[in-house]
């Protein structure tokens, strides 16, 4: 279950259950509330509370309870009508050096192969998002990270076929945070045989030169880097 906890001048002023396929942002809006992210943490091994800082909005928006759901193409409606929810929550990092930003590119383990991403992925039992970016991104790349910081929090919901061929409709809950690494190295992808195929450093001028995962262009933005 993932809580989200509305903070005003630091005192709890709104909490909820967020629902499948549903954005936190935008569920705080219905409720009254713009914010931004302040903190993920676990509250029990099986649940996540998503904390925001919030200012009262001079009026609410309409709310629009489950948002924009898509669908793959070849999927039969009888496919769509036996999805099986499934929610995962995943942790992601922009990772600044001097040699630029670490990227990883998908394998064909995954529906978008050959993409670059941040390095990340799902959350484990228990375990806490920003133990999942440092343990994530030396898994993938094998760099050692420091200062991770939440950054945003994005959702996309969607029903399609998982590599496995069972039909989902996934609700995908995304931390991005910021990290730094102060000593960079040559990047080599220790998770051999996972989602990841390759990984490299990128200089931010070359990021628009790659083609890029469908979050990583407004993830890179709210940090303030160029895609």
């Amino acid at each position: 279950m993932i809580a989200v906890v509305a903070l005003s001048e630091g005192r709890e002023v709104e909490r909820f259950e967020l629902g499948h396929g549903h954005d936190p942002a935008a569920e705080l809006a219905a409720r009254g509330w713009s914010g931004s992210p302040l903190s993920a943490v676990r509250s029990s091994p099986e649940d996540l509370e998503i904390r925001y800082a919030v200012l009262a909005l001079a009026v609410p928006t309409p709310p629009g309870r489950g948002g924009h759901v898509t669908r793959d193409e070849g999927l039969s409606d009888g496919d769509v009508a036996d999805a099986v929810p499934y929610q995962r929550i995943a942790a992601y990092a922009v990772v600044r050096s001097s040699r630029g930003v670490l990227m990883t590119e998908l394998s064909d383990r995954t529906n978008a192969a050959g993409m670059w991403n941040l390095p990340g992925g799902g959350l484990d039992p228990g375990e806490e998002p920003l133990d999942a970016v440092v343990r994530e991104v030396h898994e993938e790349t094998g760099q050692r990270v420091a200062d991770v910081r939440l950054l945003t929090v994005m959702t996309r919901h969607w029903v399609g076929r998982a590599p496995s061929g069972r039909v989902e409709d996934f609700h995908a809950v995304r931390l991005f945070h910021t990290a730094v690494c102060a000593e960079p190295s040559d990047p080599v992808v220790l998770d051999v045989g996972g989602s990841t195929s390759a990984a490299r450093w990128v200089d931010e001028t070359e990021l628009a030169s790659l083609p890029l995962a469908s979050s990583v262009p407004d993830a890179l933005a709210v940090a303030g880097g160029a895609a």
